[in-house]
């Protein structure tokens, strides 16, 4: 298995020379619907082709979600497959949005599906679910060191329900959120310019000073445009984190259609938005 450079260093690498914007690439019905495309597999490749002809060659990071096309069997399987290959093809970072968490042999198995250098869906990133204990992503974290890859922890997320479980205290007077934090921390450790092992914390969560968000890895930070966060929230949201931080916007671009020209303008307006908030930081 050809071992790339660890994701850390290509992600700081990407954020350098193209900005830190992520686009999501979230094809749902009303979506799909909005394009004039139909809600069916022919609909979500054309969808999905589109967002990488307009974007994969400038921006640092595009994020499939991968329930939008695991919803359409196998032949939509085959479309991300696709989409994940040409992205990475044409110079973008891919992060898969799958959110998988498990135990044993089942997590060395997503792994292996989304970590592993020949496995048809090989994505450079990973999002993975630790609230089954931050112990169980072992086998991710591992394949993700093998391979060069990277992970992106669920810490603070930006649904309300989320904080029941985050920002729940436990018996030695931290957080779970600061916990998995904690953890990240440790796998970074030493790592230059970055670490590959990052954490998901929502732009749209404000005050989040009480939390030490500078564990040497990147924050992807979704919140961006439709759910409300702005770039020029992301200073006081993130702090001295601020510089790692890869914020993500889905339906703030894909709103702009089918046009490839549109799709371009709006993650270039986006981007140039991100630069201007982290320059003044």
């Amino acid at each position: 298995m050809t071992v790339l450079e660890p994701f850390g260093a290509r992600l700081r690498r990407a954020m350098d020379e193209r900005g830190p914007l992520c686009v999501g690439i979230d094809p749902h019905a009303s979506l799909l619907a909005e394009w004039g495309l139909g809600d069916n597999v022919d609909g979500l490749e054309r969808f999905s082709r589109t967002v990488v002809e307009a974007v994969a060659d400038r921006v640092a990071v595009l994020k499939p979600q991968s329930a939008f096309f695991e919803r359409f069997g196998s032949r939509g399987v085959a479309v991300l497959e696709t989409t994940v290959r040409e992205a990475r093809e044409a110079g973008a970072l891919v992060v898969m949005d799958a959110k998988r968490g498990d135990i044993g042999s089942t997590m060395a198995a997503y792994a292996e599906a989304f970590l592993h250098k020949d496995a048809p869906l090989f994505s450079d990133a990973l999002t993975v679910s630790p609230y089954l204990g931050y112990g169980s992503l072992s086998p991710a974290v591992a394949m993700a060191r093998e391979s060069g890859a990277g992970l992106f922890v669920l810490a603070l997320t930006s649904n309300p329900e989320g904080g029941e479980v985050q920002h729940a205290v436990r018996a030695d007077g931290r957080t779970v959120g600061a916990t998995v934090l904690g953890h990240l921390a440790l796998e970074n450790a030493g790592e230059e310019p970055l670490g590959s092992f990052g954490a998901v914390v929502g732009a749209t969560l404000g005050d989040l000073s009480s939390y030490d968000l500078d564990m040497g890895g990147p924050v992807l930070a979704p919140g961006i445009g439709a759910q409300g966060a702005t770039p020029a929230d992301l200073p006081a949201v993130f702090g001295r984190a601020v510089r790692n931080v890869v914020p993500n916007v889905s339906r703030g671009v894909l709103r702009h259609g089918s046009d490839t020209v549109a799709l371009r303008d709006a993650s270039e307006r986006f981007a140039d938005e991100i630069r201007a908030a982290l320059t003044s930081a």
